[in-house]
């Protein structure tokens, strides 16, 4: 009877650890960032930098540890353009939006928001010559600045 009783305490007790070590948190956000610095982007890290792009028309930008890759970008002025957004965040949904003067200002165009790790290519607008910011709208600290030249 002990033995009896002894094997179905630790036959529940290792259908409760099983349980627990497979079960999924279902996060929607990574935790804030840590203070040490990430590596450089670009060559440093074998990837190309959110500035370089062999098509004048096509902008590239990445989202990863809850930051864009780049706070400066160039897009061609008065004509449409694409950018193509990486999302390399896990779980985490990130869009890019594009506003009047600063990323606090009126928004000209907003990208699909989309859980990473994953890409779009958004369809911008043409955009006159100028400075624009640009944000992650479910991320208000992710900024940056876009130049229509």
């Amino acid at each position: 009877m002990r033995f009896a009783r002894s094997l179905t305490l630790i036959s529940l007790a290792l259908a409760l650890v099983a349980g627990c070590g497979t079960a999924n948190a279902g996060w929607t956000y990574m935790p804030a960032p840590s203070p040490t610095p990430p590596a450089a982007s670009g060559a440093a890290s074998g990837q190309p930098s959110a500035a370089a792009s062999a098509d004048p028309n096509l902008v590239t930008i990445r989202a990863s540890g809850l930051k864009f890759d780049a706070a400066t970008l160039t897009a061609p002025a008065g004509k449409p353009f694409q950018i193509l957004f990486d999302n390399q965040d896990q779980g985490v949904p990130h869009n890019v939006a594009i506003h009047q003067g600063d990323a606090s200002g009126p928004e000209v165009f907003k990208g699909e928001v989309f859980n990473g790790p994953g890409s779009r290519t958004y369809e911008v607008p043409a955009l006159k010559v100028g400075q624009y910011g640009f944000a992650c709208s479910v991320h208000p600290t992710m900024t940056g600045t876009l130049t229509a030249q």
